[in-house]
């Protein structure tokens, strides 16, 4: 028999229904305790059964897969000081995205017949086919649920909620026993969310369970993975709260170091290579004891290793990954070369540094090369608008202090002759000079912009930036003008690269700081060009007074 429709509700009882559905929100969300509870749950499972029954092998080649990376392309981060000791300021939650599969180059012995990455540590050297690590495929369902989880963790409130429901407990259980690639990069890419919260960053890194599953996963064989781990730590040595503690640990783990250097020497994935940079590029600014340990390994095999084993797994050298690194990143988009400038210029604040960079020829020359090349035809180029050295300043100022360190400590190398380098610089330099004094010019209506606090502060700013790269030029230039022979000078006299016009640009900047080597240089001008000399020192009276 039909029942009549219930009758409609009265207000309280509207009322009533409205707060039993708002307290199932997640703090100011709109996100439902409830659900979440669920898709937890359902994890747990998850891990309870691959702690009991293990995954099943499904042999996939990475570059077969297009990897998912849910959260939105990175913004650039704030251009950072120069100075050895400043900090990058890290953006919080996200990652870039990428749009394309990519793979891994692996070394020789290191890619098996699947396709599957062997990462090069004591966890896998002594591993065959037999003992290959399993694979497994996320089921849809639960993956799309665990996605969800992913994005609303961008959320604070949802971030605090899922702490104070132990996740990351759960993620741990996850990432210890589950070997599906896919659900480990969603567990720590959601971690990687919290931790950008400054009560969870802590609450992580005081775990120090968490910490080493966490580091274990710098051994993965999967980029997505390892992507999302580069970013959670990334995240948390930015935190000074807890930075000094992950240093801690990763110099604790040796094979740390040699599964970084085997992701810079043989990743083709931009992404992961420019996050891994900024990870060792921080590491390096907080600690120069671990960047020297690091410059000195490889150098010299372990005394407990037994010599068939060293025969087979590769000794790797910090300075040729980091080039192999930025070769790599700068076929894509130089503009993402940053990183490893800067990890190059900090390496040129120590001697071992420096040697480890000049000792070796062919890793000297290379480098040397490629810093060459940028500024010569990549960078700041005659047919560029000034403007674009705001842009490049910080990456110029890395390039041309490692280019000045190695001409200063290697003038006998090949590929450092006078007639070879010396003009190509010397025009180089001068260029981003002019661009400079173009930049620092001030509109002539400039009282409107001036009025805005936020402006002010950028341009101080940016005054401060490009005064660090002014010194850098300027020492470096007076470095190759110190080294200038009569030959040398007449052809650049000749070709234009030392016409009145770009040495009063360099005269200018050079002085009063370096007017010996200014009058040197007018010196050996004179015997060249006696009317241009003459000219030179009519527009710098100082320089007659001197001489």
């Amino acid at each position: 028999m039909d029942r009549n429709p219930s009758p409609p509700l009265t207000g309280r009882d509207k009322e009533e229904k409205e707060e039993v559905a708002g307290g199932d929100c997640i703090g100011s969300t709109v996100y439902s305790k409830h659900w979440l509870f669920g898709v937890l749950s359902g994890l747990i499972q998850v891990w309870k059964l691959a702690a009991r029954v293990g995954s099943p092998h499904i042999p996939q080649a990475p570059g077969l897969r297009l990897w998912r990376l849910l959260l939105p392309r990175e913004p650039p981060s704030p251009q950072r000081p120069l100075p050895r000791r400043a900090l990058r300021d890290l953006a919080p939650c996200v990652s870039p995205a990428a749009a394309d599969p990519k793979t891994i180059r692996a070394p020789s012995g290191a890619l098996d017949t699947k396709g599957s990455i062997m990462i090069v540590s004591p966890e896998n050297t002594k591993s065959n086919s037999d003992d290959e690590e399993q694979q497994t495929e996320l089921d849809e369902e639960m993956e799309n649920e665990i996605c969800r989880v992913w994005d609303m963790s961008m959320d604070e409130d949802v971030a605090l909620f899922l702490q104070e429901f132990n996740a990351p407990d759960i993620f741990m259980g996850v990432l210890a026993k589950s070997k599906c690639p896919r659900l480990r990069e969603i567990c720590v890419g959601i971690l990687g969310n919290m931790a950008c919260f400054q009560e969870i960053c802590v609450s992580i890194s005081s775990d120090k369970n968490l910490g080493q599953v966490l580091l274990h996963c710098l051994y993965d064989s999967d980029p997505p993975t390892l992507l999302e781990t580069s970013r959670l730590l990334l995240t948390c040595l930015s935190q000074a709260e807890v930075a000094s503690v992950w240093v801690e640990r990763i110099r604790e783990h040796p094979a740390i170091y040699d599964s970084i250097c085997f992701i810079m020497s043989s990743s083709t994935n931009v992404d992961l290579l420019v996050k891994v940079g900024e990870v060792v590029d921080k590491l390096f600014d907080l600690d120069e004891k671990l960047m020297l340990e690091w410059v000195r390994n490889g150098g010299t095999q372990p005394l407990d290793q037994p010599q068939e084993e060293s025969e087979e797994q590769p000794v790797f050298r910090l300075v040729p990954c980091v080039l192999e690194a930025a070769k790599q990143v700068r076929s894509e988009n130089p503009e993402w070369l940053d990183v490893y400038m800067h990890i190059l210029q900090l390496l040129t604040t120590v001697d071992d540094g420096i040697q480890a960079i000049v000792h070796c020829p062919d890793t000297g020359k290379d480098i040397w090369n490629l810093l060459f090349d940028l500024v010569c035809h990549e960078f700041c180029q005659s047919d560029d608008p000034p403007i674009i050295l705001q842009e490049q300043k910080t990456v110029l100022a890395s390039v041309f202090s490692v280019l000045s360190a190695i001409y200063a400590s290697q003038t006998e190398q090949e590929y450092l002759k006078i007639e070879k380098v010396d003009l190509p610089l010397i025009d180089s330099l001068i260029r981003v000079l002019q661009n400079m004094e173009q930049c620092q010019k001030k509109p002539e209506n400039s009282a409107e912009s001036n009025t805005e606090e936020t402006k002010k502060t950028d341009l101080t700013q940016d005054d401060f930036h490009l005064k660090i790269l002014k010194d850098i030029l300027c020492e470096f230039l007076s470095n190759i003008f110190q080294a200038l022979t009569k030959e040398t000078v007449a052809q650049g006299v000749k070709e234009g690269q030392l016409s009145k016009q770009k040495c009063s640009s360099a005269f200018q900047n050079l002085l009063p700081f370096y007017s010996p080597v200014v009058e040197d240089f007018i010196k050996i001008l004179r015997e060249v060009d006696k009317a241009l000399a003459d000219d030179l020192e009519k527009s710098f009276p100082s320089l007659k007074v001197q001489t």
